[in-house]
């Protein structure tokens, strides 16, 4: 880089790669949200699978996380009473998702902060794994079509 010393560059190079690495289990969370919606039938989704992407966009992703934590929720719920699925819970993942939600939120105060954004990172894996439970269960579900 012009004008960067061999320090500035190190570190510049390490950002990007920690960076990177970061942003792919992301990804995979958000494509497990995505192809979870992908399986709802479009009458009973409340947000078309591609808008899981906008969490990328900064500030408004915070918000939208809520928004789409509720709505998948629903989806989940609708399609689950359309091919009578009984699923552990009438809201599938909106309590442990909100949770998350604000404890990522929780994470900007000082001092505190630390220990929200370690706990909101424990839901965030839990919540990923439940989204993909559900996600398991309605691929192995009969599809309405079928039933």
């Amino acid at each position: 880089l012009p004008g960067a010393g061999a320090p500035e560059t190190a570190l510049l190079v390490t950002s990007l790669i920690t960076g990177g690495v970061l942003l792919i289990p992301i990804v995979f969370y958000l494509l497990t949200l995505q192809n979870t919606l992908k399986l709802i039938a479009r009458a009973n989704r409340k947000m078309e699978p591609g808008l899981v992407w906008l969490l990328f966009i900064p500030i408004f992703g915070v918000i939208w996380h809520f928004i789409m934590v509720v709505r998948l929720s629903e989806s989940i719920a609708n399609e689950a009473r359309s091919r009578e699925i009984v699923l552990d819970s009438l809201e599938p993942g909106k309590q442990l998702g909100t949770a998350m939600c604000v404890l990522f939120v929780l994470g900007i105060i000082p001092v505190i902060g630390y220990i929200t954004s370690i706990a909101g990172l424990v839901c965030w894996i839990i919540y990923w794994v439940k989204i993909a439970g559900y996600k398991r269960t309605l691929e192995t579900a009969t599809p309405v079509s079928q039933a």
